[in-house]
């Protein structure tokens, strides 16, 4: 499942799009064309010496050189009728073809350092945040992630869903920040997490184990992240029970879809992760029963507090009725629902997770 945007992959060190390969070939035969077609004391040929170096763009080392001799040939036999190079004039179109041969080398290799690197991180990011499986125990899954910058596969959100021997867990968090600099923050929040599915009995227990984990962060990093913390719901959908419970640590509040109605479920809210507060007193744990195909969708601000041209907020409670009928599916129908809103879509990093129980306790 891709989660980056998507970009131009000329810009990504892949093959050229198809007109930049058929551009100068056109130029070519257009200028040989015109050359043939006007008067003889017309000389349209030499402008068949600026081709070579747009060929270096479009084409490896060997297409520009045989771009480059095809050029020379035709300036250089005068009998062809496109140009009378001589002298210095023919050499300085030698000189100018062996550079555009030079420079097609260094961009085929530097294109080439840009794929390694490109799927190097790639990797990297997948295994810091890999895509949500469709079901985890008894529980379906449905995510979408969107970053922010553009070129990266993670920024400052997050979510995972794991089984563990108290059930099944699920996190959604925003951290401060986004793009690159808040990766190594949400690494040690997923890392933390997950240990906490195996280690912790109770949700607010994880809970703790994250904000500590960013307090410790902080604390080593005093200089760089004086104020590092992270807002996140987390759920835990319990072995045997029809029901969930919810941990909110200054995040925006789920929304319950059941048939056609759609709440934001009532959770008390506790402060942010990084901040300290869960340590001593432990967060409120609410416990809601859920019935046969309720659906619980989680999301970061990105999604809500995405605005249109007049500066309006994204009413994603109000759109999911409409949306859930979508057969491609509800969080990839908000997204294309968020990105129409916000014409090309919002300038956060999104995350929408949709969970729901398959089939009774």
């Amino acid at each position: 499942m891709k989660r980056g945007r998507e970009e131009p992959g000329w810009l990504r060190g892949e093959p050229p799009p198809r007109w930049a390969r058929i551009a100068p070939v056109v130029a070519l035969v257009v200028l040989v064309l015109a050359q043939v077609l006007t008067p003889g004391d017309v000389e349209l040929g030499f402008f068949l010496a600026a081709l070579p170096p747009v060929a270096a763009f479009a084409y490896g080392a060997l297409g520009t050189a045989i771009f480059a001799a095809i050029v020379l040939l035709l300036l250089g036999v005068h009998q062809l009728g496109v140009a009378h190079a001589r002298g210095t004039d023919l050499a300085t179109v030698a000189v100018v073809c062996v550079l555009s041969v030079v420079i097609a080398l260094v961009r085929q290799r530097r294109d080439a350092q840009l794929v390694s690197v490109r799927t190097v991180a790639e990797a990297a990011q997948l295994a810091v945040l890999p895509p949500v499986p469709e079901r985890v125990g008894r529980v379906c899954c449905s995510g979408l992630y969107r970053a922010a910058q553009r070129g990266t596969l993670v920024g400052g959100d997050l979510y995972d869903v794991r089984a563990g021997p108290h059930g099944v867990r699920a996190l959604v968090g925003d951290v401060q920040g986004h793009g690159l600099a808040a990766v190594a923050t949400v690494a040690a929040l997923l890392g933390a997490f997950r240990e906490g599915v195996i280690d912790d009995a109770g949700l607010a227990a994880v809970a703790g184990r994250l904000d500590r984990r960013l307090v410790a962060d902080a604390r080593a990093a005093s200089v760089e992240h004086p104020e590092l913390f992270a807002t996140a719901v987390l759920l835990e959908f319990p072995p045997g029970l029809d029901l969930v419970r919810i941990v909110s640590c200054g995040h925006p509040p789920a929304l319950r879809l059941r048939g056609a109605a759609v709440e934001e479920l009532a959770v008390e809210p506790g402060p942010p992760l990084g901040l300290g507060f869960a340590g001593p007193t432990p967060a409120t744990v609410a416990e809601l029963p859920l019935r046969p195909g309720d659906q619980l969708l989680l999301h970061t601000d990105g999604v809500t507090e995405a605005r249109d041209a007049a500066g309006h907020f994204y009413p994603l409670a109000a759109r999911v009725p409409v949306l859930a009928r979508d057969p491609g599916g509800l969080v990839r129908a908000v997204w294309r629902d968020l990105a129409a809103f916000t014409d090309g879509g919002p300038r956060d990093d999104v995350a929408l997770l949709l969970l729901s129980l398959d089939g009774p306790g």
